[in-house]
C-alpha cells in the first residue's frame, strides 16, 4: 500500500464513520449550542471584529446544521 494515497484516507475516514455513526450529528448540535451562547452575550454581539461577526451571523449555527444533517444521511448510508 502507497502511504499517503486518496484511498488509503478514504478508507480510514470510511471506517471512522462506520465505528462512529452519531459523532457528527453530535458535533453539529455541539456548534448549534456554541452559535446559541455567542449569540446571547450582548457584548459579543455588538463588538467589531471576527467573533462579532460569528455572534451577528450565525455562522456556526448553519455550519452545525449542515454538518448535522450531512451526519445522518452519512450514518444511514453505512
Amino acid at each position: 500500500m502507497r502511504r499517503g494515497s486518496s484511498q488509503d484516507f478514504l478508507d480510514v475516514l470510511s471506517g471512522f464513520m462506520a465505528r462512529n455513526k452519531g459523532l457528527p450529528v453530535l458535533l453539529g448540535i455541539a456548534l448549534a449550542v456554541a452559535s446559541l451562547v455567542l449569540a446571547c452575550l450582548p457584548a459579543l454581539v455588538g463588538a467589531a471584529g471576527f467573533w462579532g461577526w460569528v455572534a451577528r451571523s450565525h455562522v456556526l449555527l448553519h455550519i452545525g446544521v449542515i454538518v448535522g444533517l450531512a451526519g445522518i444521511l452519512v450514518g444511514d448510508a453505512l
